[in-house]
This record gives C-alpha cells, structure tokens and sequence, in this order.
C-alpha cells in the first residue's frame, strides 16, 4: 500500500521570486553596505507606500517594532497597555519590554481577536494605549476600537505581524492607529530570509524619534540623546522584502481564493470554521476550531497532510507573565484548546487544497 502524498503546512523555499532574491542580495553584496542604507530608505518608502501609509521604519523585528512604538510614545513603567491573549507571546513581550504591563482582555468567541467591550472594562487609570491583534490575516474591530481610544484619549497601536496588506470596513489596516508593528519573519505573508520587522505611522515625529531609538537613540554618530535600542533592519534583508514587496498582491489574491476553495467546500462533522467578518481577510493562517482537535490532527496526519497549532496556550497562561498577574480569559482559554491550522500558503495548489477538504470532510468525531 502506498504512502499518502505529503502536503505541508507551509512551503518557505523561493519560487517564482528566486531570481528576483537572488539580484537583490548581489547587489547589497556589490554594493558593500550593510547596515541602515539605501536599501532600507528604499524599503521603507515602498513599504508605505503599499500600505497606505505616511512613514515605514524598518527594525529588526516585529517584536522590536511594539516596543519601540511604546517607547516613542513614552509609554513605559507604571503603565498598562491592553491586549489580546490569543496571539503569539511576543505581543505581549513587547509590552514589557517597553517596561509597561500587559493587561488581557478576553476575545470575541467569534472573530477571535480582541473583544471591544471587554477592552472597555478593563481600562483603569494607568492604562495609556489598546492593542488590538489583527489575528490569522483578519483585522480586528477598528471601527470600534477608534472609538473607545478616543473615547477615553488612550493610543491605539495596531499588531499587523501578520496582517499585511489587509483592511478594515475598505480601511488599510496600520493606518488607523497612531502607530502599527509588522513582522516579516519568514513565515508571513511578507517574509524575509531572516528576522525583521517594521513601524508605520502617520505622525512624522513619531517616526523620526522610532528611528532614533532602533540605532542606540543617537541623533548623529556617537551623540546618543536617549537610551536607545541596537535594532536596525540591515540592508540585505530591506532588498530581500523589496524584491518580495511586488508579488505581494498577487500571493494575497492566491491565499483568498485559497480560502474561498476551504469556505465553500468544508462541511466537516464536529468542526467549526471560524467566519470571516471582513472582505480584506488576507489569511495568513486558515485556522478551525474542534473540541476533538487532537483526533483531528491524527486523522489529517494520516492523510499525509501537516498541520500546527496557533496557539497551544493563552499569553496569561504563559510562565514568562506572571510577574504582570494577568486576569484569567476564558473564551481565549477555549479557543486555545480546540484551535487547528491547516495549510495555507501561495504555493499550496488547488489539488492539494482539495485534499485538505477530502480528508477532513471524511473525519468523524464518534459516537
């Protein structure tokens, strides 16, 4: 009998961008220039201008991005920054690194990004800012988000690690808040060959104080102003995102249709696939959710197909929160448990696509 073919969750070797990457890196190469240097200035002009917005700041990675958009906006100890428990820790981690403290308000049972009204009743005094995940390529509630920021003049900061490109009621999401984080680590929807990540804003000061801070907080060299942070996107990974910047649409417009084949064909018993709320879903991640997960992900792995977990355990559960007495989130708890992703990148092909639906169609919880 014959092994199943193997469909991965993800596939990070170049395709149909290769021999743009591998310009790319020669010139940086050629050029001799590595760290802060036209490639970046170029990224970062590009970048903004495929997201709608005034000013990019490239940095080393996504998480640094939160950090110092917290920092620029003198949010630090004693301070609360409100945000999600479902999302990868390093949301939160920023958080503290800025030295504020994460504070977790439980999340929509259905959009599962963070919840608005339970943001609203968890503001106390020392909150400064809201930071809402637009979580799996959906954004979250802006629209009502902008609203409470104003409402109670908190900042709003957006987490787009894995949103690129995405949009909001036709609204580009990063635009929205006084200031957005992007991650291009590998696995995103703009990846580098490494890690790095990037700021958007539309307050010019803003931007020029984050560009201060990712290189020591130096004004010229060796005059350090403030106490910065060593977090600078180097030149090679800047023209490595240039070169990928162009297919971006296109790789978009690939995972829709992606997840349009998904919607309309999954019917699986015992299986809920999340809804999508907003049009400008750009799914990075294609995730459903099960109280039989781990049959589920049995049953797919013995169709040959790949699956992972995003994610296995709420931000509060985490050991590295405990010093910030994080509130207990149950919906979050739950989806926690019963969350499972299936494959969902540009190169998946529509046979294999179908395959996925074949085989988890064909699962059955039991009596």
């Amino acid at each position: 009998m014959s092994e199943p073919r193997r469909i991965p969750f993800n596939a990070l070797t170049p395709g149909e961008d290769r021999a743009a990457l591998d310009a790319a890196i020669a010139r940086v190469i050629d050029s001799g220039w590595f760290i802060l240097g036209p490639e970046v200035e170029r990224f970062e002009a590009e970048f903004a201008a495929a997201c709608q917005g005034a000013h990019a700041v490239g940095v080393g990675t996504g998480t640094d991005a939160i950090t110092l958009i917290l920092r620029g906006l003198d949010i630090g100890a004693g301070d609360e920054v409100i945000t999600a428990p479902l999302s990868a820790a390093y949301s939160a981690l920023a958080v503290m690194m800025a030295g504020a403290r994460p504070v977790f308000a439980d999340i929509d049972p259905e959009r599962l990004t963070l919840d608005p009204a339970a943001t609203e009743a968890a503001i106390t005094p020392r909150t400064k800012a809201i930071m809402p995940v637009h979580l799996y390529g959906q954004a979250a509630d802006l629209t009502a988000f902008a609203a409470i920021a104003a409402r109670h003049r908190l900042a709003l900061v957006e987490d787009c690690a894995q949103a690129h490109l995405a949009t909001s009621e036709g609204r580009p999401i990063g635009t929205i808040g006084v200031a957005a984080a992007f991650s291009f680590y590998p696995t995103k929807n703009l990846g580098a060959l490494g890690d790095a990540g990037a700021v958007l804003t539309g307050d010019a000061a803003l931007a020029a104080r984050i560009k201060r801070l990712r290189n020591g907080g130096q004004t010229t060299r060796y005059h350090h102003l403030e106490a910065g942070a060593n977090s600078r996107l180097d030149e090679i990974q800047a023209a490595i995102l240039r070169a990928r910047l162009p297919f971006l649409s296109g790789w978009t417009a690939r995972r829709r249709a992606l997840a349009a084949t998904y919607r309309a064909r999954l019917a699986p018993r015992g299986v809920t696939v999340p809804r999508e709320f907003d049009c400008g879903h750009v799914y990075h991640l294609f995730p459903v959710l099960t109280p039989h997960r781990d049959a589920v992900q049995r049953h797919l792995a013995g169709s040959g197909i790949e699956t992972f977990i995003h994610y296995p355990v709420p931000i509060p559960q985490q050991p590295a929160l405990a010093a910030a007495a994080p509130r207990d989130c149950p919906v979050a708890n739950r989806a926690c448990a019963e969350v499972l992703s299936l494959p969902m990148y540009p190169g998946l092909s529509d046979a294999d696509a179908a395959a996925v639906v074949a085989a988890l169609n064909a699962f059955s919880p039991g009596p």
